[in-house]
């Protein structure tokens, strides 16, 4: 990247075009990661200090074009929502509240078990409470990955799943809390 001319196309690339990566929910980690470093060096403010204003610019655009992709890609309930968006599939979080019974039920027993864990001060009880929900969410980010890359992809189910995920990865920060709130 020491040209920065006709870069403006470029901005326009989807996340995992402007790094290089097939558009798929399972992608490796690692090769993110070392696709992100490369372009973060490329961009980075600081090589293109002595160029004009408009190229520092650019390059700082740039820049947070790279760190917003790779915020999006290395969270797996980000990058399902914004494959979805790509696909011109709102997930619908802020309006589509329909979830199966038998995902609120079990939601609200998640509840109860962190709630009497907290009030009882049960820290070991939370911490096995918080590896159980990342099992579970380990698992419906299986399915989402399934939804996702499979052929044909069910976005429609996949939107599902990222509206329980959300719920998922709350429950898993109400944990976090009560963990920390017990630990200080």
């Amino acid at each position: 990247m020491s040209d920065l001319s006709g870069v403006g196309s470029e901005l326009q690339q989807d996340f995992f075009a402007l790094f290089g990566l097939p558009r798929r929910f399972g992608i490796e980690m690692e090769r993110l990661e070392q696709a992100y470093l490369d372009r973060q060096s490329q961009v980075h403010p600081d090589r293109h200090a002595h160029r004009s204003d408009s190229e520092k610019r650019i390059a700082m655009q740039w820049a947070t074009r790279v760190n917003e992709a790779y915020r999006t890609l290395c969270k797996p309930m980000a990058r399902a929502r914004y494959m979805l968006e790509l696909a011109g599939k709102d997930v619908g979080a802020e309006t589509n509240t329909v979830m199966a019974p038998e995902f609120l039920m079990e939601q609200m027993e998640w509840r109860e078990a962190v709630e009497e864990a907290r009030i009882g001060a049960d820290l070991t009880e939370l911490e096995q409470l918080h590896r159980r929900l990342s099992v579970h969410a380990r698992e419906v980010n299986e399915e989402l990955a399934r939804q996702l890359d499979g052929d044909p992809g069910d976005l429609d189910g996949a939107s599902d799943t990222v509206r329980r995920l959300m719920f998922i990865e709350k429950l898993q920060q109400d944990i976090d809390d009560a963990i920390d709130a017990l630990e200080d």
